[in-house]
């Protein structure tokens, strides 16, 4: 288990701008690591709506249970590792095993609200530091929609923010205003209910 604030900055990309990352940072495909987030929360959204997230993150054989709660700076993130029985048990039948993320999980939803798990995104990661801190080059596929994404993850918010918008300036990729992942997949998961 752990629990540590997460600082980070992000940058939606357009295909040929990811790739200028990748050139710039010289990330190779062998660099890529796969990975995928199964995402969870109450059928009236209770924690999307509290401004938390619940997620499985299987990477390779390992696999982590995160719970993302608002801090005064950033998220805090609790983390406890999961065997595939767990695994198994939360994707199928939303049972979270004892632990941590249980406990928090206890004090933010109401008795009524139980998890559901509301699908999977599926991410082809790489990393390279930078700076003080880690750039994160995500390609993603969820929900039958590809996304590029760039990630600065710092522990100086202030310092963080200066190199992250300097890089942008120097390889002329405009900010634009990322949500995180699970708030992309809900956005594109109630688009695609709306044209069902």
């Amino acid at each position: 288990m752990s629990e540590n604030i997460e600082i980070e900055f992000k940058n939606i990309l357009l295909p040929e701008e990811f790739a200028t990352l990748q050139s710039y940072f010289s990330i190779n495909q062998e660099d890529f690591q796969t990975q995928v987030n199964h995402y969870f929360d109450t059928r009236d959204f209770h924690l999307k709506n509290s401004n938390s997230a619940l997620r499985i993150r299987q990477k390779g054989n390992h696999m982590e249970i995160t719970l993302k709660q608002p801090a005064e700076v950033g998220l805090l993130e609790i983390n406890q590792d999961i065997n595939s029985t767990e695994l198994e048990q939360m994707l199928f039948s939303a049972i979270i095993p004892d632990g941590p993320v249980k406990d928090a999980l206890l004090e933010l939803l109401p008795s009524s609200g139980h998890l559901v798990c509301f699908g999977s995104l599926k991410t082809f990661r790489a990393e390279k530091h930078y700076n003080n801190g880690l750039i994160v080059l995500d390609y993603s596929t969820y929900l039958g929609h590809d996304d590029y994404e760039l990630e600065y993850e710092v522990t100086d918010e202030r310092e963080g923010a200066k190199n992250f918008r300097e890089l942008l300036e120097k390889l002329h990729i405009p900010l634009r205003k990322t949500d995180n992942k699970i708030k992309r997949f809900y956005q594109r998961k109630f688009s695609n209910f709306q044209e069902e």
